[in-house]
């Protein structure tokens, strides 16, 4: 699979854009007009994407576009015959233009350049050697995002402790730590976080906001972990002869952390630079430095490609496979959730309004240890990134409002989003990433319940500490 392949409208958008007239008042649905039944299809790709890779495993591998195109139907068809093609028409652009596109174009970015980076040698997985990975990745993932560090670091894990009997916790770790808790630190890390940032939430709110959440987390677990290691490394006795020979340690394809730093460069600039620029495509306001985002960043793409030996990409395994899944799963995934959104603006007015109650206190003020439970609870097994957009507009929507007055409510619903995907496997997309490569290499991984009673006996109560120094 080519990136051309996976990209063949992002370029087409993007260059188009000048040509592309304004429109009059955009013909948007209102909220109050829509019932529950609406959001039936975004309920239904998010329990299809929880539950069918467990349940018929063959068949969504096969044919996991098709099911999110016929849920992405289901609210296409029906929308044009009752509200008009022009509302349904701009409801698919808006949310594609403005969310889904800058939203894969990022993914795509981070995916090719971590995956262009080959680490060789062999390390040994001592316990403070692999808390010290562990701490490692935690600290990349907020920078090269929860995936690019998760397949960055998994296979050196994995060498070096080849020659240890006793590793699952290793990985379990591994996902709690680099696949979820250290995307908090920036818009980068986590995709949640970078819907937030395309919302307006400025690039370091959330890495001077959730730093301590994310401290205490990290401490917390990697000591954990450690006491855990040094108990099954004493058990072990006297390891096993290292199967994998003594190299030294490198990096090859050194050329992509100069191209992840432009990434880095390139999204900040998005956030800081505003020339006051901008095009309408079908009632959509594009704004010019969001356009050139995303074009450079299509750019490094192709030049990650171009740059990275092909025997770099073999050894780290890359494929497109991951990134082509993520692509058709969320376009299902942000066309279904319009009505969603659209119900949730209505606030009071609208027929979630027994859930706004929920959120908010009977002075008026929004309830945090809801709004970080809620949010946890339903990201631990459906996709955090819409579940973060619901309670993003529950919480009214407005970036300015969301990071002063209510950043505590914005706090709670980054990290139940980030933080609580980790509860399950299908919480978060490097979750399964992780556990399919460990166990491409012969280990065994927890099922999905039993990694359920790792995450519900470590990082539950782990939660409730958090909810009772940051949320109450």
């Amino acid at each position: 699979m080519k990136l051309r392949h996976l990209l063949p409208g992002l370029l087409t958008f993007a260059f188009a854009l000048p040509a592309l007239a304004a429109g009059a008042d955009a013909p948007a649905i209102e909220g109050r007009q829509l019932g529950l039944a609406w959001m039936i299809p975004f309920a239904g790709i998010l329990l299809s994407i929880a539950i069918m890779p467990l349940a018929a495993p063959s068949f969504w591998h096969h044919h996991f576009g098709k099911v999110s195109a016929a849920w992405a139907a289901l609210i296409v068809i029906p929308f044009a015959l009752i509200h008009g093609v022009p509302t349904a028409v701009y409801e698919v652009v808006h949310l594609l233009l403005l969310d889904y596109i800058p939203f894969i174009v990022l993914l795509t970015a981070l995916f090719t350049v971590t995956g262009g980076i080959h680490i060789k040698g062999n390390l040994h997985g001592s316990p403070s050697m692999n808390t010290a990975l562990l701490a490692i990745g935690t600290v990349l993932a907020g920078w090269m995002g929860t995936t690019g560090a998760s397949m960055l670091l998994i296979r050196p894990v994995i060498r070096a402790n080849d020659d240890r009997r006793h590793k699952i916790h290793v990985f379990v770790f591994f996902i709690f730590l680099v696949s979820n808790i250290g995307g908090a630190l920036t818009p980068l890390g986590d995709p949640p976080l970078f819907l937030g940032f395309l919302k307006g939430v400025s690039f370091f709110w959330t890495t001077t906001h959730l730093f301590s959440e994310m401290l205490v987390c990290a401490i917390v677990l990697l000591a954990l972990f450690y006491a855990l290691d040094s108990y099954w490394y004493r058990k072990e006795g006297r390891p096993k002869r290292d199967p994998t020979p003594e190299t030294p340690v490198r990096i090859e394809g050194g050329v992509n952390i100069i191209l992840l730093a432009v990434i880095v460069g390139a999204v900040l600039a998005s956030g800081t630079w505003k020339p006051d620029i901008h095009f309408t495509v079908f009632h959509v306001t594009l704004e010019l430095q969001n356009v050139l985002r995303d074009l450079i960043l299509v750019a490094i793409c192709f030049l990650s490609l171009r740059l990275t030996s092909r025997a770099s990409r073999l050894d780290n395994g890359f494929s497109w496979a991951p990134m082509l899944e993520v692509a058709k799963l969320f376009a299902g995934i942000f066309i279904t959730i319009a009505p969603a959104l659209a119900i949730l603006r209505a606030g009071k007015d609208g027929v979630l309004a027994p859930l706004v109650a929920l959120v908010t206190g009977p002075d008026g003020q929004p309830n945090d240890v809801w709004y970080f439970w809620l949010t946890g609870v339903l990201s631990s097994f459906l996709d955090n990134a819409p579940t973060y957009l619901v309670f993003f507009n529950l919480a009214g929507g407005d970036p300015t409002v969301l990071m002063g007055a209510l950043a505590s409510t914005l706090a709670a619903i980054s990290c139940g989003a980030v933080f609580m995907g980790a509860n399950s496997y299908i919480g978060n997309a490097p979750n399964f990433m992780v556990k399919a490569v460990v166990e491409e290499a012969g280990i065994r991984m927890p099922s999905f319940f039993g990694y359920m009673a790792w995450s519900c006996g470590i990082l539950v109560p782990l939660f409730v500490v958090l909810t009772l120094i940051f949320f109450r």
